[in-house]
C-alpha cells in the first residue's frame, strides 16, 4: 500500500476511535466510570441505615431510591407494621430506612421503616416536651423506683415521685390502664423517656409552686393540712400568704419520720392523721426541684438540752421499758429521752420486758451524744451480799 494511502487510513481510524464513545468507554476502568457518574452508587449491606427518597407509594408496598443498582422496597410484614406511617408519606419525601435483606427473588433490596418510625416517635416526644402536651401511656410493670409504661411501641418511666399523692401506695391500681402524663425528659441517645403523672393530677399545685417557693422563709413556721401519712413520713400541704392575694398559696412538703417527734417514731399514724391541721417549721427548701423539708418536733425545745438538770447524775428516776436489745434495755424517762441499762447490770432471771415500769439510777449523762447510762434500782438485797 502506498505510504500516502496508509497515512490517510491511519488518520481515519484514529478519527473513528475518538468519535465512538462506546469504544472509548470500553477502554476505561471501573474506577474511571464511577468517578464520571453523577451520583455515587451505593452497595447496601444488611443492617445498614440509609437515607432514601420515596419514589412510589401503593397499598401494598413502598418504593425507595437508595442510590443503589436497584430501588429498595418495603413490603409484606414490614409494610403492615409501618402502614400508618407509610400512608403519611409522599413521592419525593426523604425517609430513613434499614436494610433488612440485600436482595429478594426480584432483585430488590428489602427495607424496614421501624427505625424511621422510632425516630419519628422520639421527635414527637421532644415536641410534646416543648409544648407541654398531654400524652397517654399504658402501665406495664412496677419496680422500686416507679412504673415502666408503654407508648407507641416505646417504653418510658414514671418515677414514684412523679405520681400524685392520691396514688402513693396504690400504684398497682394503674397497671394495664391508660394514664395521662406529661413528658419531662427525652434523651434518645440514652433511650431515656421520663413522664410525670403529677403534672396532670396536681397541675394547679405545681403551677403555683414557683410563686409560693419565693414567698416561703427558711426556718419560718406555717400552718398546713396533713395530706398523706406514709411509713417514711408525713406530707403536709402548707398554706403561705401571698402578696396581693386574698387566698393563701399552697405547697406540699415532707416531714420525715425523724422530724415528727423527739422520741423514736415507729408509726407516723400514731402522731397525725390525714386532714388534721398542724403547724410545721421549714428546715430547707430547694427552688429548682420544688422540694420542701419540714419539721414538727423542732417547734418544741430539744429535751436533751435540759436533761442534765432534769436528771442529774446519782439521782433516781422512774421510767418505762421502751426497747430490749441484746446488749441491754432502753428505758424511756420522758418524751425523746431514753437511757440504757447495760446487760451486765441486769440480774439473771429478772430481765425487764417492754412496757414494764421500773426505777433506775442515773449513772452518767452525755447530752451532746444524746446518751444516758442507767442502773437498776434494787428493791431486794442480792443473794450472797454482805
Amino acid at each position: 500500500m502506498p505510504k500516502a494511502a496508509q497515512s490517510v487510513k491511519q488518520k481515519s481510524s484514529s478519527k473513528e476511535e475518538s468519535s465512538n464513545p462506546a469504544q472509548k468507554s470500553s477502554m476505561l476502568s471501573m474506577d474511571d466510570l464511577l468517578s464520571m457518574a453523577k451520583h455515587e452508587l451505593r452497595v447496601p449491606k444488611r443492617g445498614d441505615v440509609l437515607e432514601g427518597i420515596v419514589t412510589e407509594v401503593s397499598k401494598k408496598s413502598l418504593m425507595v431510591d437508595i442510590s443503589g443498582k436497584t430501588e429498595g422496597v418495603v413490603t409484606d410484614r414490614e409494610y403492615e407494621m409501618a402502614e400508618d406511617y407509610i400512608q403519611k408519606l409522599h413521592v419525593g419525601d426523604k425517609v430513613q430506612v434499614y436494610v433488612a435483606s440485600v436482595e429478594n427473588d426480584r432483585g430488590q433490596v428489602l427495607l424496614s421503616l421501624r427505625k424511621a418510625m422510632a425516630n419519628q416517635k422520639w421527635e414527637l416526644f421532644e415536641q410534646a416536651l416543648k409544648t407541654d402536651e398531654v400524652v397517654t401511656v399504658q402501665g406495664i410493670e412496677l419496680n422500686k423506683g416507679g412504673m415502666i409504661v408503654g407508648v407507641d411501641g416505646l417504653r418510658g418511666f414514671v418515677p414514684t415521685s412523679q405520681f400524685g399523692k392520691q396514688y402513693i401506695g396504690k400504684l398497682e391500681s394503674l397497671l394495664n390502664r391508660p394514664i395521662k402524663v406529661k413528658v419531662i425528659e427525652v434523651d434518645k441517645e440514652k433511650n431515656r423517656l421520663i413522664f410525670s403523672e403529677r403534672h396532670i393530677s396536681e397541675a394547679q399545685l405545681i403551677a403555683q409552686k414557683a410563686t409560693v417557693m419565693d414567698s416561703i422563709e427558711l426556718s419560718g413556721v406555717y400552718e398546713g393540712v396533713v395530706s398523706g401519712v406514709m411509713p417514711f413520713g408525713v406530707f403536709v400541704t402548707v398554706e403561705v400568704a401571698l402578696k396581693g392575694e386574698k387566698e393563701p398559696g399552697k405547697i406540699e412538703g415532707l416531714v420525715h419520720i425523724s422530724e415528727i417527734s423527739w422520741e423514736k417514731v415507729e408509726d407516723p399514724k400514731r402522731y397525725v392523721k390525714v386532714g388534721e391541721r398542724i403547724k410545721v417549721k421549714v428546715l430547707s427548701l430547694d427552688k429548682e426541684t420544688g422540694r420542701l423539708n419540714l419539721s414538727i418536733k423542732q417547734l418544741t425545745d430539744d429535751p436533751w438540752l435540759s436533761v442534765a438538770d432534769q436528771f442529774p447524775e446519782g439521782s433516781v428516776a422512774s421510767g418505762v421499758v421502751s426497747r430490749v436489745a441484746p446488749f441491754g434495755v432502753f428505758i424511756n424517762l420522758g418524751a425523746g429521752i431514753d437511757g440504757l441499762i447495760h446487760i451486765s447490770k441486769i440480774p439473771v432471771g429478772n430481765e425487764p420486758k417492754v412496757g414494764d415500769k421500773i426505777e433506775v439510777t442515773v449513772e452518767k449523762v452525755e447530752p451532746e451524744a444524746r446518751r444516758m447510762r442507767l442502773g437498776i434500782m434494787l428493791t431486794e438485797v442480792p443473794v450472797g451480799y454482805k
